[in-house]
């Protein structure tokens, strides 16, 4: 039985790769900074399979080696590592963006990404196997408008996945990462800092991906035989051709 630690476990995307692995008999190591959402995971999915929460940030560096570190010893060989804590602050353009915005980005994205990389990587290495999916964007593929700093973060994100492809290659350590277009979740009401009327007209006029739908694809990749490698995938909505053009007639 294979145990993954996944990050941002406590909405959107992580939080459905969640029960999709559960439903995959893959034991869980559930991450993210709301103990409540945490716990009711866990109460949920324990009836199905192994589960251990985190509750940490993934910007505080003592407290992701910390954390990962206090792994009881059935939770301590990690054979999937899921990537998935992110976030975007603010739709701004360069000479009007918010410093704060653009720490939280770069700490949360690029720096929490590292961090908790660094904690597992030591672990997967002595096994000599694992699996890292980190998730990116679309954003990390494309610049668009106003997108300057997050895209930036993503593109970092995408950088990274094909550094780490390179030097665990002879570890046999598989890393791939997956590339989001528009998917339904929280990530436009904390962009927009809670104003969810605003949030919510993103996703107007078409029909976006649903967390579900990468979680399904997440799983999949995972699930493939040891020989095959998924690294680089960008999923879109049917009605999404690139990072600005969507079709809202369909």
């Amino acid at each position: 039985m294979k145990t993954a630690l996944i990050t941002g476990a406590t909405s959107g995307i992580g939080k459905s790769t969640a029960y999709e692995f559960a439903k995959h008999g893959i034991n869980l190591i559930l991450c993210g900074r709301r103990q409540d959402r945490l716990s009711k995971l866990q109460n949920e999915l324990n009836k199905t399979v192994k589960v251990h929460t985190l509750c940490f940030d993934v910007r505080d560096k003592e407290s992701v080696f910390k954390n990962i570190d206090s792994l009881p010893q059935e939770f301590s060989a990690i054979d999937i590592l899921v990537n998935n804590a992110g976030n975007a602050h603010g739709l701004d353009p360069i000479q009007t963006g918010s410093l704060e915005d653009w720490d939280a980005m770069l700490d949360i994205n690029v720096k929490g990404l590292l961090y908790v990389s660094k904690a597992i990587i030591p672990k997967m290495i002595s096994q000599k196997s694992g699996h890292i999916i980190n998730i990116g964007s679309i954003a990390g593929k494309e610049v668009y408008p106003n997108g300057n700093v997050y895209c930036a973060s993503k593109h970092a994100v995408d950088a990274i996945n094909k550094g780490m492809q390179i030097d665990l290659n002879q570890y046999g350590i598989r890393v791939g990462a997956i590339h989001p277009g528009l998917v339904e979740t929280e990530f436009s009401n904390v962009r927009f800092k809670g104003d969810d009327e605003r949030a919510d007209t993103v996703y107007d006029g078409f029909d976006p991906l649903r967390p579900e739908d990468i979680a399904d694809i997440i799983t999949f990749v995972v699930t493939r035989p040891y020989h095959v490698n998924i690294a680089d995938l960008v999923v879109f909505p049917t009605a999404q051709a690139n990072s600005t053009i969507v079709n809202k007639n369909i």
